[in-house]
């Protein structure tokens, strides 16, 4: 039920591409035709609200794109929009094209960017948490979380296999700038024997002192799973490096993986997970509700002030950090 007048509402995607963006893009759009609601997709995230880079979309547009990764609408980060005067263009195109609220697809970056504009001008806006990282409060899943991890679990069994026909020790640095948990997830599920994560900041005399212990448990190979963000080294480069000098019998690599983290088909549970949210997200601006992110808690829609998403602090799970010491022996 349309409580609120809203006759259009806009989407965008922003800052880093994540695997089901493209999902959450077509539930939006489909649940506004649904709702006699006009859907406007906003190429190029807030750079393209400031161009004016728009147009309106309908269920066709939005045509075999859930199984596709990456974002239809494209994403870019926009020095405008940090400005006053690149967010009064940006109103002045929500204004012109008489676009109602905003939904906006991203991380926190692209959540603080949304509320701003929102307590500025009056738009509401529903946040739907698109990044791979994992690291927004208030969801147990961001969308494209779950598909990075399997992306990365089968790297690393691969890894694992040629590992094994040697006596090596493969360090495989994975994304996680600021959290650890695709790091520690994609660690436990692929077994890797040392799990360096930037929560826990283990260090590199007790990086040395667990690899030890691998092998005098009779192991003859090992993965150590790096977050890019952990600083016991300045890169893997240098941990690599350190490791080889005090373990001469050990033939050390390194594996980046990198934006493939990224692409790909999203995984069913991405699939299922965005288009639930972006219904709930058209449903909820219906409802009059305004500045909140939606998420998945317990299995169920939650909704969670934008200002606590940005801030709040999502807690990285130490019973799985105990679990990986325990499993790694």
């Amino acid at each position: 039920m349309n409580l609120k007048g809203i006759k259009k509402m806009g989407v965008l995607t922003s800052g880093g591409d994540a695997p089901g963006m493209n999902a959450a893009i077509r539930a939006v759009v489909r649940a506004c035709t649904y709702y006699e609601v006009a859907c406007f997709g906003i190429f190029r995230g807030f750079q393209g609200l400031i161009e004016g880079d728009l147009k309106e979309m309908g269920p066709r547009d939005v045509k075999y794109i859930i199984s596709k990764g990456g974002t239809i609408l494209k994403s870019a980060r926009s020095k405008d929009f940090m400005t006053v005067e690149g967010r009064q263009k940006a109103y002045e195109t929500l204004k012109k094209h008489e676009i109602d609220a905003l939904i906006v697809i991203g991380g926190d970056g692209s959540f603080t960017g949304a509320m701003i504009l929102s307590n500025e001008f009056n738009i509401p806006v529903i946040g739907i948490p698109g990044t791979i990282d994992n690291d927004i409060y208030g969801t147990s899943h961001t969308i494209g979380y779950d598909t990075a991890l399997n992306t990365v679990i089968e790297a690393v069994d691969k890894i694992r296999d040629t590992a094994t026909s040697h006596k090596r020790i493969f360090f495989v640095e994975v994304m996680g700038r600021d959290a650890g948990y695709i790091a520690l997830n994609s660690g436990v599920g692929a077994g890797a024997e040392v799990i360096l994560i930037p929560e826990e900041n283990l260090g590199l005399p007790k990086l040395l002192e667990k690899l030890k212990r691998s092998k005098a448990s009779g192991k003859s190979s090992c993965i150590v799973i790096v977050a890019e963000g952990e600083k016991s080294g300045k890169n893997v480069y240098e941990l690599s490096n350190y490791v080889e000098e005090n373990l001469p019998e050990y033939d050390v690599r390194v594996s980046v993986i990198g934006h493939i983290q990224r692409g790909g088909s999203p995984s069913c549970f991405d699939r299922v997970l965005a288009s639930r949210i972006g219904v709930e997200a058209v449903e909820s601006l219906l409802k009059g509700k305004r500045n909140s992110m939606i998420g998945l808690l317990d299995d169920k829609m939650a909704h969670t002030p934008l200002e606590k998403a940005i801030k709040g602090e999502a807690r990285i799970d130490e019973e799985l950090i105990r679990i990986s010491d325990i499993l790694s022996i």
